[in-house]
């Protein structure tokens, strides 16, 4: 495990970082938070898990700037393998199923499910409650479904998957 970042304690839960998981400089991450193998959160995230549970799946990269929290009672932000956040992204008490994309500046918000193989675009607001369903890419504010996802766009979440794990392994192994 390479944490560069700060772990806070909240009411006796402290995040559970794996060990081959890498947190960047300048990220905090806060209470009852599950940072499963080979996921990564890049610098100046915030994830916190105060008021419900955050799980992150293996694989996953969540990339700089990222805010992750959550909401009372039903509100738990469930993250799954191989998913990518882009940069400056909002993630609130969600679900983002296996290998999605959340692009640059998306907001996915209370009770909302992406997915395995959506793509919510660059800038994208999904409303609560709203489901993008698997091969469905999603933009604008609120995000509307505007075609079925590419080959290319897939392969293009699996290729930036296999980046950042790539890229946490130079940065633990500095």
């Amino acid at each position: 495990m390479a944490v560069d970042g700060s772990l806070i304690c909240y009411q006796g839960i402290d995040p559970k970082i794996a060990t081959d998981a890498y947190v960047a400089k300048g990220s905090i991450i806060v209470g009852s938070v599950e940072i499963n193998n080979y996921a990564s959160v890049w610098f100046n995230c915030v994830i916190r898990g105060d008021i419900n549970n955050i799980t992150i799946g293996c694989g996953t990269n969540i990339q700089d700037g990222t805010v992750i929290h959550v909401s009372g009672q039903e509100g738990q932000t469930i993250i799954g393998q191989d998913v990518v956040i882009g940069h400056m992204s909002l993630i609130h008490a969600c679900k983002l199923h296996d290998g999605c994309m959340i692009g640059m500046g998306a907001t996915v918000m209370d009770g909302a499910i992406v997915e395995t193989g959506a793509w919510v675009g660059a800038g994208a607001l999904i409303s609560p409650g709203k489901l993008v369903k698997s091969g469905e890419v999603w933009l604008g504010k609120p995000a509307k479904p505007v075609r079925e996802i590419t080959n290319f766009e897939l392969n293009e979440i699996s290729r930036i998957v296999r980046d950042y794990k790539e890229l946490a392994r130079n940065y633990i192994d500095k």
